[in-house]
């Protein structure tokens, strides 16, 4: 096991929850807007209105900026901050799927020189050359989505790969097309959002009206369109993913489920009103108010999945608190809760304080706090002023007398289908529970 990231208040899950939640709006908007930018500008070109040039050049200068800049730099920081959070899971994902990464990294390099180009070279060569240009990043910047996605519901529906091991038995996995189609959908509306936006800026009245509306049909279309892949993939999800969301077990999902809608069903409404009914009362102000509503669903939405997920960081490979769940023959992988149980988890640690007595209290408490943090500290916080699943308030509502009514609570977390069963012998078990006794509430 590597060192532990704590995260003081919150955890290191929400860290990336948030960075990651951001990232999604420059990130499908660098996917979708030049689609909506080649058909305006094939629009410019065949019917030649040069007017539409202004439209242009300031959308393609907002996903310069937005996308590969403040876009570029959250993408930094979600590899950053899952890499200090979860080590174990990123290298596990680059050991499967390197050359799926190293290929998505090819055509994002295409993305980013040909955006540069692009926006440099407007009214500057010859229309059919910088549509050609435009045509390449918006292939290229979709492909990457391609490859990317397979990836990511790799994490949540892992499919044949868990028997197998084949690169693409884990990328083609049950909820990959879902995905890939609900993603590509949203890509449409995101960009028709920001469109709406920069088009309520131009000066031509007629213009500015004409692309609002337009705008808003792609959007429109990209939410509804959304909508109905999102029903496809909640239908494919996993089977005990279903049973924590739908279930009853954990209801949380469900009601992140009600945001995402309400969120998007507001956005779908602002489309409908200021961009087809009354586009001439489209402000930036109101589209800039409807992006933090956008994100506020895709927070809910990726919360879901987060959710689902669990208690797995990869389904039926490893959980999320790093420790691998079961044998995959064919990656020649093994368990590691049996054999830390056996062996204990304190001795197989690498990263931890030297010369602890375990029969003295006081390193007890110390050796129980580094356990608790590497199991727990993931999904809970262990601070006392902690928000997200405090493991403190959660104690206390069990109301322990002794350290031994929290082992015996340890004994049983295999039961609960959300979370991974306690990894170690009895005495750390012991040391994990006297450390645990020490933060609730009292």
């Amino acid at each position: 096991m590597y060192p532990f990231w704590e995260v003081p208040f919150f955890t290191s899950g929400l860290v990336i929850a948030l960075v990651a939640t951001f990232h999604i709006l420059p990130c499908h908007l660098a996917t979708g807007a030049f689609w909506f930018n080649v058909y305006v500008e094939r629009k410019a070109f065949y019917e030649k209105r040069p007017e539409l040039l202004e439209f242009l050049k300031k959308y393609s200068l907002l996903i310069l900026i937005f996308c590969f800049v403040i876009g570029s730099l959250s993408g930094v920081g979600i590899w950053y901050a899952a890499t200090v959070a979860s080590p174990r899971g990123i290298s596990a994902l680059i050991h499967n799927y390197v050359w799926g990464w190293a290929t998505e990294w090819v055509f994002f390099i295409i993305e980013i020189a040909t955006i540069y180009v692009y926006y440099y070279t407007l009214g500057r060569i010859d229309e059919k050359s910088h549509l050609t240009l435009g045509w390449v990043y918006a292939w290229a910047a979709w492909i990457s989505m391609i490859i990317i996605t397979g990836i990511l519901a790799f994490m949540l529906s892992s499919g044949k790969w868990v028997e197998t091991g084949g690169f693409f038995d884990g990328f083609f996995n049950e909820t990959y097309w879902p995905q890939l189609f609900t993603r590509t959908a949203l890509m449409f509306g995101i960009a028709g959002a920001y469109a709406v936006i920069v088009a309520s800026t131009l000066k031509n009245k007629e213009v500015r009206l004409e692309l609002v509306r337009t705008a808003s049909i792609w959007g429109i279309g990209g939410m509804v369109l959304g909508a109905i892949f999102t029903f496809w993939y909640l239908f494919k999800l996993p089977e005990h993913a279903k049973d924590l969301a739908f279930g009853g077990t954990l209801p949380y999902l469900k009601s992140m489920l009600y945001v995402a809608a309400i969120c998007y069903g507001v956005v779908l409404l602002w489309f409908v009103i200021f961009g087809l009914i009354r586009p001439s009362l489209s402000r930036p102000v109101i589209g800039i108010i409807i992006l933090f509503i956008l994100f506020a669903g895709i927070g809910a939405g990726e919360g879901f999945r987060e959710g689902a997920r669990r208690p797995y960081i990869i389904d039926r490979y490893m959980y999320g608190n790093q420790i691998i769940a079961y044998n995959i023959p064919a990656k020649n992988i093994k368990a590691e809760v049996p054999k830390f149980q056996k062996e204990g988890f304190w001795p197989n640690l690498y990263f931890k304080p030297d010369n602890l007595d375990l029969s003295k209290t006081k390193d007890r408490l110390l050796a129980g706090s580094v356990i608790v943090h590497h199991q727990c500290g993931n999904c809970h916080a262990l601070d006392r002023l902690g928000k997200i699943r405090p493991l403190s308030v959660l104690l206390e509502n069990l109301a322990p007398e002794s350290p031994g009514d929290i082992a015996d609570f340890l004994d049983a977390l295999g039961d609960y289908p959300y979370m991974p069963p306690f990894a170690g012998n009895d005495k750390d078990k012991e040391a994990a529970a006297e450390y645990l006794f020490s933060i609730v509430r009292r």
